[in-house]
C-alpha cells in the first residue's frame, strides 16, 4: 500500500504548512484534515467528546483543538500547547496530505461534505470575519487598508471552482479547495489510520457515526456515557457554547462567535447557485473526479463507502 508523500508547502495569507516542521507527535494523536467549512470543528468536538468522554472538556474546544498552520499565534507557543497537553490530542489542519507529514502511529480523520453547501458556508464565513483577522490578512499580502473580500455566490463561484490558491491546485481561491484537498486523501483511502466522516452521515445518524468512528480510533466508551456524548456534539448545543466553541474564538477571529454556528446549509445549492454555475459544477467536477469520489462527496457513506471504493 502506497504511503503519502509530503511533496508541497501550502502557505498562503491564511497558513504554513511548514508549521509542522516544529511538531513532534505522539502515539494515538489525532489530526482533524478536512477542508474548510467541511465539519471541521464538529469534527474536533466529536473526537474530543469520545477521548475525555464527558461535555466537560478540560478546555474551551478553540483552545483544545488549535489549528496548527493557522498564523495568527506563532508556532512555538501552538507547539508548546500541545506539548503540554497529557492527554490524547487532536489538532486541526486544512492542508491536502501531499503537504503534511505521514506518521503510522497517528489517526488522520477527514470529514467530506457537498462541494456547492461547503462553497456557500464558506460565503457566510467571509462576511464574519472580523476586523482584526481582516487587518492581519491585509497586512500579510500588503494590501490596501480598506480592502474587502467581496462578491456574492454567484458571482465568485467560476472563480472558486477553476483557480487554486497554489498553481498546482484545482481550486478554492480564495476561501479553500474541496475538490483538489478531498483528493489527496482519496487517493489513500485504504490506510488503515485514515478514517472516513461525511457531512450528511452526520447530520443523518450522528450517534451511529460517533460510535464508528470511537471504533475506528480505539475508544471504548461505556454505554452510560453515550448519550450526554451525542446530546453535546449537536448543532444547538455547540452553538449554545459558541466562544468555546468557534475556531479562533479565543482570537477575536469573528465578528460574531455565535453566528459561526449561524446554519448548516444543507442542499442549500439548488436555490442559491444559479443553472449555469450548477452546470459549470457538473461539468467540471465529471472532468477532475474519479465517479466514485463525486458520489462520495455529494451523498456521503450512504452513496458510496470510500473503504469499500
Amino acid at each position: 500500500m502506497n504511503k503519502p508523500e509530503r511533496i508541497h508547502t501550502y502557505t498562503d495569507l491564511i497558513m504554513d504548512s511548514a508549521r509542522w516542521d516544529a511538531f513532534v507527535p505522539r502515539d494515538g494523536d489525532i489530526i482533524v484534515c478536512t477542508p474548510a467549512k467541511c465539519g471541521t470543528t464538529w469534527t474536533q468536538m466529536i473526537c474530543a467528546l469520545l477521548v475525555h468522554q464527558t461535555p466537560d472538556l478540560p478546555q474551551p474546544l478553540t483552545v483544545l483543538s488549535r489549528w496548527l498552520d493557522r498564523h495568527t499565534e506563532p508556532v512555538e507557543n501552538v507547539v508548546r500547547h500541545f506539548d503540554s497537553q497529557s492527554f490524547r490530542r487532536i489538532i486541526k489542519t486544512h492542508t491536502p496530505l501531499d503537504g503534511l507529514p505521514y506518521w503510522e502511529n497517528v489517526h488522520y480523520v477527514f470529514c467530506g461534505r457537498d462541494p456547492r453547501d461547503a462553497f456557500l458556508s464558506m460565503v457566510d464565513h467571509r462576511t464574519n470575519l472580523s476586523e482584526e483577522t481582516m487587518a492581519d490578512v491585509r497586512r500579510r499580502g500588503n494590501m490596501p487598508s480598506d480592502f474587502q473580500l467581496s462578491g456574492g455566490a454567484n458571482e465568485t463561484f467560476p472563480l472558486w471552482m477553476t483557480t487554486g490558491t497554489q498553481t498546482w491546485m484545482w481550486d478554492g481561491f480564495p476561501s479553500g479547495s474541496v475538490l483538489y484537498l478531498t483528493h489527496s486523501y482519496w487517493q489513500h483511502r485504504h490506510l488503515p489510520n485514515l478514517v472516513f466522516l461525511h457531512y450528511a452521515d452526520l447530520l443523518a445518524n450522528l450517534e451511529g457515526e460517533m460510535r464508528r468512528l470511537a471504533k475506528a480510533l480505539d475508544i471504548t466508551v461505556p454505554e452510560a456515557k453515550w448519550p450526554a456524548l451525542v446530546a453535546a456534539a449537536g448543532f444547538a448545543a455547540m452553538k449554545e457554547k459558541a466562544s468555546d466553541n468557534a475556531p479562533g474564538a479565543h482570537l477575536g477571529e469573528w465578528s460574531d462567535n455565535g453566528n459561526f454556528f449561524r446554519k448548516a446549509r444543507n442542499a442549500e445549492w439548488r436555490s442559491a447557485l444559479n443553472a449555469e454555475n450548477q452546470a459549470h459544477y457538473e461539468s467540471r467536477t465529471k472532468e477532475l473526479l474519479e465517479p466514485e469520489l463525486k458520489t462520495w462527496l455529494e451523498g456521503g457513506r450512504a452513496a458510496v463507502d470510500p473503504k469499500s471504493a
